[in-house]
């Protein structure tokens, strides 16, 4: 069996990197991040005319048709750019959710047709996530109600505004009142499709954890090469060095667990839920320590508004928890591993 990625995968994140090196730099995104909105709609026109709101949307419907292996590639970037968490929610997660839906469902092609073409924000309210993200300026809610699938615009729901020490969040706790006219799928169908997506908003957090623990490593890495004491640069120092090799281990070790998890979750294995458990804890454990180690080589200034550090590191702590907090990914794994039949070693990690 052959893992590799395509060139076409690897030539697209490639390309979304380069973008996104040009177009959303730190001082670009405290910027936006300082405004009421929070959002840039000039920048997601351009990042919709590279391709990426394209991306996992059926041909049929004017996308690439790409899976969530890609993602796994994609949410890297994301997460080390810092972009906020409507692109995912909108392209990747919610984009996964409509294609999910029988093909003749009321509004699915409609909606997939205008992801592909960047015209509308979408935001998920799964039972997992007590706050949704970008409610504020989403033109479509797909909200989960007793297991069904529901489609509400913004002017049908009420939404208070909560605040998050992520500066590039915007959080909400709605009040929604679904009906029989919003429904897109009852709870028969619908608890497979918010299984399934439920996995796919906790892989996105992974991808976009392990990007900004790469960052916050890169940052630490450049820092500690220009900072001296005592006449030598820090980063000449055993215990720096130390802390700064211990991220890049774990970095290293979680992106296969990712991996993996991506290829589970687009094959429909029946491991997927505990796969992509083990990738979101993995890789917020990366991301944590990332922070952790970055702050400390960085001193007391890392916590300030101009170091960039900052804003990954904060982050990477409000993403922790989304999509299913560690207690809830823990018990996933758990009970997964410590099942009677449970298939554990390394001769089931890929079946026959």
């Amino acid at each position: 069996m052959d893992f590799t990625f395509t060139d076409d995968q690897l030539a697209f994140r490639e390309a979304i990197s380069r973008f996104l090196m040009t177009e959303a730099p730190p001082e670009m995104l405290r910027e936006i991040w300082e405004t009421e909105e929070g959002r840039s709609p000039e920048m997601r026109r351009k990042m919709a005319d590279q391709g990426l709101t394209a991306l996992s949307v059926p041909e049929a419907q004017g996308g690439l048709g790409m899976d969530d292996i890609a993602w796994s590639l994609l949410t890297q970037e994301l997460g080390y750019y810092a972009i906020a968490d409507s692109m995912a929610d909108t392209a990747y997660v919610a984009t996964g959710l409509l294609a999910q839906l029988p093909d003749n469902t009321p509004r699915r092609d409609e909606l997939l047709a205008r992801i592909a073409e960047g015209d509308v924000r979408i935001a998920v309210a799964h039972s997992v996530n007590p706050l949704v993200a970008d409610v504020h300026l989403a033109d479509v809610v797909l909200l989960e109600h007793q297991g069904a699938v529901h489609a509400l615009p913004r002017e049908q729901l009420g939404y208070e505004r909560n605040p998050s020490i992520d500066s590039s969040r915007r959080l909400s706790r709605i009040n929604a009142n679904p009906t029989a006219e919003t429904c897109l799928v009852a709870a028969d169908q619908g608890q497979v499709i918010w299984a399934q997506t439920l996995n796919r908003g906790a892989l996105a957090v992974a991808g976009q954890s392990l990007g900004l623990a790469q960052r916050m490593l890169d940052l630490s890495v450049d820092y500690v090469v220009q900072r001296k004491q005592f006449g030598k640069q820090i980063g000449s120092f055993q215990a720096v060095k130390h802390k700064l090799a211990d991220v890049a281990g774990k970095i290293e070790f979680a992106k296969p667990v990712l991996y993996r998890a991506a290829h589970a979750l687009a094959k429909g294995e029946s491991t997927v839920d505990l796969n992509v458990s083990h990738a979101k804890l993995v890789c917020c454990e990366a991301a944590w320590l990332a922070a952790k180690h970055g702050i400390q080589v960085h001193g007391a200034m890392g916590y300030t508004w101009e170091v960039d550090l900052q804003m990954f590191m904060k982050r990477a702590w409000a993403l922790d928890s989304s999509w299913g907090d560690r207690a809830f990914h823990n018990s996933r794994v758990a009970n997964a591993v410590l099942a009677d039949d449970a298939r554990v070693g390394p001769q089931f990690t890929f079946g026959e």
